[in-house]
């Protein structure tokens, strides 16, 4: 047998798996590194995070991103070169997160490497005919392996993209067998750049869960935040909360066909940016809003957007017996929780934490156990879609 090959079978018939999951969100505030033992595979699936990192991205790495990033002009050349280099920036993460973790590399199975997400364009957005749905992650998984000495498995936006799903919200399927419950209503909500929230029903039949993108998380608040405020985002919703919401720019704001849309379905900062705000507040007459104000309406319009959608898909009595769980870097927000406990008439919210997960290593442990499905797994299918990709 090939040498690689066999090494691939040997690691998908251990006991027990090592992965390391790589998440950079559309916030561009840093990598998120888990390192995770699985044991199994499919529902008899087991993960013990040992280790998580965030690492920020220092000024610069988020400048030479936002210049290719949700952009409809751009320098290709530089894209071309920042495939490469942003995947050399992750894998010097990983080396260091290793070394400071004293653990070597060969006692890593493989990488789950997200990339990083510079375009995402599904067909509800670009709206060509001629075209199918359109993602792009940059951060070459060759280049990472090579310079971690670790398999590195990517590109899953491409596959979701490639057997007919839009390239997001990928949660699902690593949301239905680390997090599913025989007892318990879950839903998983995660505010990244961009919210989406997976629905769990406790039968734990996956034919009735789903997952989908909702509208903002804190893409517009922080985009907002950098213009007027020269800040990366909002901590601790301290500049919103000394604002109050204009109801009259948050109605402007809600009235995209996108939210009418049913699930799933996704979007990104292409759509939800500050050319969006500005419309909406000249449809609102209310261009000469104070800055404090803007900002607490724009995070009413996370907290609304995702509970409204919520109370759409769900009925009403599952919906009063079920659990909330938030992640992402906006559970961080407290008006953001406080609204969204204001809007949803569930049992209890409470942070991922409470399930064995923190809620900020979430995103990067679900795409280890992506991985861990593609090295180990059977083959599972779901309406168009099949697991692993």
């Amino acid at each position: 047998m090939n040498p690689q090959i066999e090494k691939l079978h040997t690691i998908a018939g251990k006991d027990s798996r090592m992965i390391i999951g790589l998440m950079s969100g559309t916030s561009l505030d840093g990598l998120d590194v888990a390192l995770c033992r699985f044991v199994g595979n499919g529902l008899a699936t087991k993960v013990d995070v040992i280790q998580f990192a965030t690492v920020p991205f220092e000024d610069e790495i988020k400048v030479e991103i936002r210049k290719v990033f949700a952009q409809k002009n751009i320098d290709f050349p530089l894209l071309c070169q920042l495939n490469p280099w942003i995947a050399n920036l992750h894998a010097g993460i990983i080396n260091s997160c290793l070394a400071k973790w004293n653990i070597s590399s060969e006692k890593v199975d493989i990488i789950a490497s997200h990339g990083q997400t510079v375009m995402h364009t599904p067909k509800r957005l670009h709206r060509n005919d001629k075209f199918p749905n359109g993602t792009l992650q940059i951060g070459d998984g060759d280049h990472i392996a090579v310079k971690t000495g670790i398999i590195t498995v990517s590109d899953f936006r491409q596959k979701h993209c490639a057997l007919g799903g839009e390239g997001a919200p990928m949660a699902l399927y690593g949301d239905f067998l680390l997090f599913s419950d025989l007892q318990e209503n879950r839903i998983l909500i995660n505010i990244g750049g961009i919210a989406n929230f997976t629905w769990l029903p406790a039968n734990k039949d996956i034919s009735y869960a789903f997952a989908t993108d909702t509208g903002p998380g804190n893409t517009l608040i922080d985009a907002f935040c950098k213009k007027y405020f020269n800040l990366d985002y909002d901590k601790g919703a301290e500049i919103a909360l000394t604002g109050k919401c204009n109801h009259d720019l948050l109605d402007a704001l809600l009235q995209n066909e996108y939210f009418a849309q049913t699930h799933p379905k996704t979007t990104g900062p292409e759509l939800l940016n500050l050319e969006y705000l500005e419309k909406a507040q000249l449809k609102s007459d209310s261009m000469s809003e104070t800055p404090e104000n803007v900002l607490n309406t724009l995070t009413h319009f996370t907290a609304r957007t995702l509970s409204d959608y919520i109370k759409k898909s769900i009925e009403t009595q599952e919906l009063g017996k079920s659990v909330v769980y938030l992640s992402g870097g906006g559970m961080h927000n407290p008006l953001i929780s406080d609204l969204l406990k204001q809007f949803l008439p569930v049992q209890k919210m409470e942070n991922m934490g409470v399930l064995g997960v923190s809620g900020d290593a979430k995103e990067a442990v679900l795409f280890a156990a992506l991985a861990n499905e593609s090295l180990a797994g059977e083959m599972f299918s779901y309406g168009k879609i099949s697991f692993p990709a």
